[in-house]
């Protein structure tokens, strides 16, 4: 039991390290900067539509999608990767046309779902890496490792209580990216939707549209759902990037290699999908929220299952790396 409150006690010293050096709030400003203008580009969008059916009638608009994207796939220049996902967007909208469900009658929470899973393999992560390349890097920085370290307490509870705060500030990064999205995006397109049925599970079966799987659930499970599976990727990104903390001394270091990891990852994927590699990347991996929304992942044949897989090898790999490397280098010279 007294463990446990040393392991809560440096906990809580690392989360008000963290405060005073004011690096967490700095990431939710940059949150409270995009998120109305990442609104107000989608209301500004939506608006250029309605004027350009001329209606407000929601089949209409949909239909009209569907016809740009048609015209879009056509286009000799798009990767064969996007014409898939294109392609997949042009069913998906039938399927809800044919079916008369408005996908776009949830407000907010339509916005609050799109943002997590179009930001969750690279802008979430890059606002993680603020902290978690800081966490550990930063007492060699400052000099402060020497006296952490005169502590009668052993090192790997040190390291564990700096992950814990780590997961604790990840965690609400998430939480604060979903509210801050639902409370914004709610003034340009209400705050209704919750309740609305949804279609998950739309597939690609050899290169066919497959619906034969679709389940339909209200939107707040399916919100739940990507803020879920949002917050695992996330958690890997922060977990390496602990792992980079650890590794390298100068917190700008450790964070231009993340930088570059995350950037030159995703470019990879998008560039060589086919690379035998590429399926075992982290980073080919991170928008598992594509499983849910029926969205092909870039990497082809995989699956929800084999992605978490690959996810949490890479999760236990850093942390191994950054216990053992903590643990017994001797980071007082």
């Amino acid at each position: 039991m007294s463990r446990l409150r040393n392991l809560l006690a440096l906990t809580r010293n690392e989360t008000l390290k963290v405060l005073r050096k004011r690096r967490f709030f700095v990431v939710v400003l940059i949150l409270l900067c995009l998120i109305p203008l990442f609104t107000y580009g989608q209301y500004t969008s939506e608006q250029r539509l309605l004027a350009k059916v001329g209606t407000t009638d929601w089949k209409a608009q949909l239909q009209t999608q569907i016809t740009e994207t048609e015209h879009r796939m056509q286009s000799s220049y798009l990767p064969d990767e996007q014409k898939k996902i294109l392609a997949l967007q042009v069913e998906q909208n039938k399927y809800y046309l044919d079916r008369g469900i408005n996908p776009k009658s949830t407000g907010a929470t339509t916005f609050t779902r799109f943002f997590m899973q179009y930001g969750v393999s690279l802008f979430l992560p890059l606002l993680v890496i603020v902290v978690a390349t800081d966490i550990v890097s930063s007492e060699h920085s400052e000099g402060t490792i020497k006296l952490l370290l005169t502590r009668p307490v052993k090192r790997w509870k040190i390291l564990l209580s700096k992950y814990l705060t780590l997961l604790i500030y990840t965690t609400l990064t998430v939480v604060i990216t979903g509210v801050a999205c639902y409370l914004i995006s709610g003034l340009f397109f209400g705050y209704q939707g919750w309740d609305a049925p949804m279609f998950t599970g739309f597939q690609i079966a050899n290169g066919t549209f497959d619906a034969s799987h679709v389940q339909v659930i209200p939107h707040w499970r399916l919100l739940l759902m990507n803020y879920g599976l949002g917050w695992i990727s996330v958690i890997v990104v922060a977990t390496l990037s602990f792992m980079v903390s650890v590794l390298v001394r100068s917190t700008a270091a450790g964070m231009g290699v993340m930088l570059a990891i995350l950037i030159g990852g995703n470019i990879l994927v998008q560039l060589a999908a086919d690379f035998p590699l590429a399926k075992y990347l982290f980073t080919s991996h991170l928008r598992l929220t594509d499983y849910v929304n029926g969205t092909p992942l870039p990497i082809p044949d995989v699956t929800l299952g084999f992605s978490l897989a690959i996810l949490t090898l890479w999760t236990f790999g850093g942390l191994l790396v950054s216990f053992l490397t903590f643990t017994r280098r001797d980071v007082l010279a």
